[in-house]
């Protein structure tokens, strides 16, 4: 008989509450993924994602790309729950414009919500977080790489995939997962393409 996990509430909706329950204007890492637990992994994904929605400076995506691949790395070898730096943890974020953002992205999040529901749910859990660290890896390196206006499409995938993890939705990974290889295989034709484009010019 396939065990299944509690319900728990809706991943907008926690992440809701722990920025509302910051005492002050700003909130650690450390206070949004302490009451999070082993769900940590999907919501710091989430954070990860955020930069990519809001103006910052150029480059971002390099920055976001590498913490991504890092994440990713934890999950590959094994961690059931991240490891967060102390120079992370102690990151504050404006508690104002996290709850903005939530509102922004509440279109995409309620279709996700409604979408998302634990299935599939070994697919979740070891030893498939290889699989999915992997993944995670791959989408790093592309936001990472200085191809223009990505962001917004790569930043979506980690939304996506935030929500696959939190809601132990192993339908929507294996989603994941196969638009992930679908976007490096075509990256790598286009590559190839323009490089024998450009050395026949020569």
């Amino acid at each position: 008989m396939t065990s299944h996990e509690p319900r728990e509430d809706k991943t907008a909706a926690l992440l809701r509450a722990a920025a509302l329950a910051a005492p002050g204007e700003r909130i650690t890492v450390d206070e949004l993924l302490e009451p999070l637990k082993r769900r940590a992994f999907g919501f710091l994904l989430l954070l990860l994602a955020i930069p990519n929605f809001i103006p910052v400076p150029l480059g971002i995506g390099g920055v976001m790309g590498v913490l991504v691949v890092a994440l990713g790395l934890e999950m590959l070898v094994g961690l059931e729950h991240p490891w967060v730096p102390g120079f992370l943890k102690r990151r504050t974020l404006s508690r104002d414009g996290l709850l903005r953002f939530l509102d922004r992205i509440e279109p995409m999040t309620r279709r996700l919500e409604r979408v998302c529901k634990p299935r599939l749910q070994r697919l979740t859990r070891s030893p498939f977080t290889f699989v999915s660290g992997g993944i995670m890896i791959l989408i790093g390196l592309l936001l990472a790489l200085p191809i223009p206006f990505t962001n917004y499409v790569f930043g979506a995938m980690l939304i996506v995939f935030a929500f696959a993890l939190v809601e132990r939705d192993g339908g929507l990974l294996i989603a994941v997962w196969a638009t992930t290889l679908a976007i490096v295989a075509a990256s790598a034709t286009f590559s190839h393409a323009l490089l024998r484009f450009f050395r026949d010019l020569m």
